[in-house]
C-alpha cells in the first residue's frame, strides 16, 4: 500500500516536470518567434517598405527572382517586356500542368513569378506618370457650360 502510494506520486511528478517543461520550451520558443517577427518588421520600416513593398510582392519573391523563374531580363530603364514575359508564362506554366506530370509547387511559383513583374511594371509607369505631371505641371481638364 505505501509502495503504490510512492509510485502514485512519482508519477503525478514525473508528468508534472513533462508539462512544466514543455510549457518552458513552447515559451522561449513563442518569444524567440515574436522578437524575430518585430525585428522584421522594424527593419521593413527603417528601408521604406511596406507590407507589400517594392521588393516583395504578397509570394515574398524579389524582381530578380521572378527575372529567373521565368528566365527573362530584368526591366531596363523602367520598362519590362511583357510580352515575353507571358510568352514564358505561358509555356512554363503548360509544361508543369500537374495533370501532365508537372508540379503544382512549380505552377504557383511561375504564378507568383509573373505577378510580380507585372507589379513592376504597374509601378514604373505610375511613377512615370507622375514625374511627367511633375515636369508639364497640373492641367485639370476644365470643361465650359455653353
Amino acid at each position: 500500500m505505501v509502495n503504490d502510494f510512492a509510485l502514485n506520486h512519482q508519477a503525478h511528478r514525473i508528468v508534472t516536470q513533462v508539462v512544466v517543461t514543455g510549457a518552458r520550451v513552447f515559451g522561449r520558443a513563442f518569444a524567440e518567434a515574436y522578437k524575430q517577427a518585430s525585428a522584421a518588421s522594424k527593419y521593413q520600416g527603417q528601408n521604406g517598405k511596406s507590407g507589400s513593398g517594392n521588393a516583395f510582392a504578397s509570394s515574398g519573391l524579389t524582381l530578380d527572382e521572378a527575372c529567373k523563374i521565368l528566365n527573362v531580363k530584368p526591366p531596363q530603364n523602367g520598362e519590362a517586356n511583357l510580352e515575353q514575359v507571358m510568352e514564358r508564362f505561358k509555356k512554363l506554366f503548360d509544361l508543369n500542368d500537374p495533370q501532365k506530370g508537372g508540379s503544382f509547387y512549380l505552377q504557383s511559383k511561375i504564378l507568383r513569378a509573373r505577378e510580380r513583374l507585372e507589379m513592376e511594371a504597374r509601378q514604373t509607369e505610375r511613377q512615370a506618370a507622375q514625374e511627367k505631371e511633375l515636369r508639364e505641371g497640373w492641367k485639370p481638364k476644365v470643361y465650359k457650360d455653353r
